[in-house]
């Protein structure tokens, strides 16, 4: 196999020098990072638009195939089951294929998924294609964030990761949107299109430079390096800081599942595990999946309460990108959980008033205050933050593991309060939003005490610095 015109087997290092000896290979963007990104991102909107399709879709699937409450539940849970499956695999598939594999992987899936819901005429094959489209999902749910992280500058690197929330944003967005005008079968034709442009954009892409170090392709690194940062740029410092840091983790053993618990990877793992069950237990699917019926039980119209959302979303999300990098991750994290907090609050205490009877003029406006508060700070920072950061705190050694790991935590949250949402509300429905706000308040206070700064470091200087058996000898 060639990449480049180089032959894999090759080992050889010598470093590519550029016209410009002092260029900053770090500190701007080229046009293949942001091409590279942009194809990545595509399967990030892939993501969205799978999780945004249930809800417009709801009324029409059940009405055609006739589909119980419960039947059309399962339909809406099983993604998160086929996400968690691909999201165990997702290291593995990984780190054995390359990061360009497999997105392009992932992809035949979902594209199959779409096209089992379209043709579906019963419950079994909806599903099946659900769960399809949920297996590609959880790989590109690991491997996006990942392939960014290791293309990008680092001074770039928190912005240019965050693009996947605020493309997973858009893609439940533009869901909203578009299911109401189209019909739910056309809705996931329409869903198949960024599928196949991921799949077109894999072949103009380089792989990740750090991906083929660690698989002995030194010259393919480089190659792939110096087309990332662009022909004049000096990549020498770059291309040696990753040289050092993958023959340093070779003299280690091959990693296992339980080396991943050992003492020395323990801040990172409380770190990426505790900020995904943070970020699931604070609600953000059950409001996602359930909104429309979140607004009408307040007494809100629903079509105007998604709209709202839509409305408020995106741009928190795309300032929640241009902050990254400037405000640093820990402040947006914090600013972020206190959003949702508040915002789960006044949802709460407008069902609250609404049970007592008192103030039932305002609850309405409250709840929907509540939600937009709650949406636009978790668009700000909780959702693409954790992500940004799994992808920067481990060693590349324990990187498929560990974000296999994390990233399933992440699903097995998402099932459970997308499942349980339903249930919860039936029992108290002020009881369930005053339990998200508390574990968002727990989040400002775990974030302060144990997630660590990223802006502006190496993958190789954040790992060193929390798995000390990393640092340069």
């Amino acid at each position: 196999m060639k990449t480049g015109g180089i032959e894999e087997g090759q080992t050889s290092m010598p470093l590519l020098l550029s016209e410009n000896p002092d260029s900053d290979s770090s500190s701007s963007a080229t046009a293949v990072v942001v091409l590279s990104t942009s194809v990545a991102v595509c399967g990030s909107y892939v993501f969205g638009s799978a999780v945004g399709y249930s809800s417009p879709a709801q009324s029409g699937i059940m009405d055609d195939l006739g589909l119980s409450v419960a039947e059309y539940s399962v339909f809406g849970s099983i993604l998160t089951v086929g996400a968690m499956l691909g999201a165990v695999m997702s290291g593995k598939i990984a780190d054995l294929f390359g990061r360009r594999g497999t997105m392009g992987f992932a992809e035949v899936f979902c594209i199959i998924g779409w096209l089992g819901i379209v043709i579906s005429k019963g419950a079994w094959l909806l599903d099946l294609g659900r769960f399809s489209l949920g297996y590609g999902i959880g790989l590109l749910s690991y491997v996006v964030p990942i392939y960014i992280a290791e293309i990008t500058p680092k001074n770039l690197r928190g912005g240019f990761t965050t693009v996947n929330q605020l493309m997973i944003c858009i893609g439940v967005s533009i869901m909203y949107l578009v299911g109401t005008l189209i019909t739910w079968r056309i809705l996931a034709v329409i869903g198949t299109v960024p599928c196949v442009l991921q799949v077109l954009g894999l072949f103009f892409i380089p792989e990740s430079p750090r991906w083929l170090a660690k698989n002995d392709r030194w010259l393919d690194c480089e190659a792939a390096l110096q087309q990332l940062r662009g022909q004049s740029a000096n990549i020498t410092e770059e291309a040696a800081e990753i040289r050092d840091y993958t023959e340093s983790l070779r003299k280690l053993s091959a990693a296992r599942v339980l080396d991943l618990f050992q003492r020395k990877y323990a801040h990172s793992l409380i770190v990426g595990v505790g900020l995904m069950v943070l970020q699931q237990f604070g609600g953000v699917n059950g409001i996602a999946f359930y909104a429309s019926a979140i607004f009408e039980s307040a007494g809100f119209s629903g079509k105007v309460g998604t709209l709202a959302m839509v409305v408020v979303q995106v741009p928190m999300t795309l300032l929640g990108v241009l902050l990254m990098d400037k405000s640093g991750r820990r402040a947006l994290l914090m600013i972020s959980a206190a959003g949702t907090c508040l915002g789960c609050f006044l949802v709460g205490l407008s069902f609250l008033l609404q049970d007592l009877q008192v103030w039932v003029d305002v609850t309405p406006v409250m709840a929907l205050g509540g939600v937009l508060l709650f949406s636009g700070s978790f668009s700000l920072g909780m959702g693409g933050i954790p992500w940004v950061i799994m992808s920067e705190i481990f060693p590349i050694n324990m990187k498929g593991i560990a974000g296999s790991l994390v990233t399933v935590v992440n699903w097995l949250g998402s099932w459970i309060i997308s499942y349980a949402f339903n249930f919860l509300m039936n029992w108290s429905s002020e009881g369930t939003f005053f339990i998200f706000s508390s574990v968002c308040g727990l989040t400002i206070l775990f974030v302060y005490k144990l997630v660590p700064e990223t802006k502006g470091r190496t993958l190789e200087e954040i790992q060193a610095s929390m798995n000390p058996f990393t640092a340069k000898k």
